[in-house]
Protein backbone atom coordinates (compact mmCIF):
# COMPACT_ATOMS: atom_id res chain seq x y z
CA UNK A 1 0.00 0.00 0.00
CA UNK A 2 1.17 3.45 -0.73
CA UNK A 3 1.58 6.28 0.94
CA UNK A 4 -1.46 8.85 0.86
CA UNK A 5 -1.13 12.54 0.67
CA UNK A 6 -3.58 15.36 0.36
CA UNK A 7 -3.93 19.05 0.69
CA UNK A 8 -5.09 21.74 3.04
CA UNK A 9 -6.72 24.65 2.52
CA UNK A 10 -4.15 26.77 0.98
CA UNK A 11 -2.76 23.68 -1.27
CA UNK A 12 -0.31 22.98 0.83
CA UNK A 13 0.98 19.11 0.82
CA UNK A 14 -0.68 16.82 4.05
CA UNK A 15 0.85 13.45 4.79
CA UNK A 16 0.80 11.03 8.10
CA UNK A 17 2.99 13.19 10.51
CA UNK A 18 1.97 16.74 9.08
CA UNK A 19 0.52 19.05 11.77
CA UNK A 20 -2.60 20.61 10.59
CA UNK A 21 -4.96 23.19 12.66
CA UNK A 22 -8.46 22.15 12.96
CA UNK A 23 -10.75 25.01 11.01
CA UNK A 24 -13.80 23.32 10.88
CA UNK A 25 -15.49 20.19 11.93
CA UNK A 26 -18.32 18.47 9.89
CA UNK A 27 -21.95 18.33 11.93
CA UNK A 28 -21.78 14.86 11.41
CA UNK A 29 -19.27 14.27 13.87
CA UNK A 30 -21.44 14.96 16.49
CA UNK A 31 -24.54 12.94 15.90
CA UNK A 32 -24.32 10.05 18.34
CA UNK A 33 -22.43 11.56 20.84
CA UNK A 34 -23.52 12.72 24.55
CA UNK A 35 -22.64 16.25 25.70
CA UNK A 36 -19.58 15.16 27.06
CA UNK A 37 -18.44 14.01 23.91
CA UNK A 38 -20.10 16.61 21.74
CA UNK A 39 -17.22 18.90 23.91
CA UNK A 40 -14.59 16.93 23.63
CA UNK A 41 -14.82 17.23 19.77
CA UNK A 42 -15.63 20.33 19.68
CA UNK A 43 -12.55 21.72 21.90
CA UNK A 44 -10.63 20.06 19.01
CA UNK A 45 -11.53 23.13 16.76
CA UNK A 46 -8.54 25.70 16.79
CA UNK A 47 -5.87 22.90 17.77
CA UNK A 48 -3.06 21.70 15.98
CA UNK A 49 -3.18 18.26 15.49
CA UNK A 50 -0.75 15.52 13.95
CA UNK A 51 -2.09 13.14 10.97
CA UNK A 52 -1.81 10.06 11.74
CA UNK A 53 -3.32 8.58 8.45
CA UNK A 54 -4.65 9.98 5.14
CA UNK A 55 -7.35 7.66 3.40
CA UNK A 56 -7.72 6.92 0.01
CA UNK A 57 -10.84 9.89 -0.23
CA UNK A 58 -8.25 12.55 0.60
CA UNK A 59 -8.93 13.08 4.34
CA UNK A 60 -7.06 13.49 6.51
CA UNK A 61 -7.03 11.92 10.18
CA UNK A 62 -6.22 13.39 13.44
CA UNK A 63 -6.52 12.13 17.00
CA UNK A 64 -6.43 13.95 20.24
CA UNK A 65 -6.50 12.32 24.01
CA UNK A 66 -7.70 13.63 27.62
CA UNK A 67 -5.84 12.16 30.48
CA UNK A 68 -8.79 11.53 32.80
CA UNK A 69 -6.80 10.93 36.12
CA UNK A 70 -3.55 8.13 35.85
CA UNK A 71 -5.89 5.43 35.35
CA UNK A 72 -8.35 6.54 32.66
CA UNK A 73 -7.84 8.14 29.29
CA UNK A 74 -10.05 9.03 26.16
CA UNK A 75 -9.75 9.69 22.87
CA UNK A 76 -11.69 10.86 19.16
CA UNK A 77 -10.63 10.71 15.75
CA UNK A 78 -11.81 13.59 13.04
CA UNK A 79 -11.50 13.30 9.32
CA UNK A 80 -11.19 16.63 7.40
CA UNK A 81 -11.29 17.21 4.48
CA UNK A 82 -8.80 19.97 2.75
CA UNK A 83 -11.16 22.83 3.54
CA UNK A 84 -11.03 21.74 7.52
CA UNK A 85 -7.85 21.85 8.27
CA UNK A 86 -4.42 24.29 7.89
CA UNK A 87 -0.64 23.19 7.89
CA UNK A 88 0.65 24.67 10.68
Amino acid sequence: MRNQSTVDAHGNTVDAGTRVRVLAIDDSAFAELDETNRERVRSMLRQELAVYEVDPYGRAWVEQWWHEGSAHATSHSLALDPHQMEVC
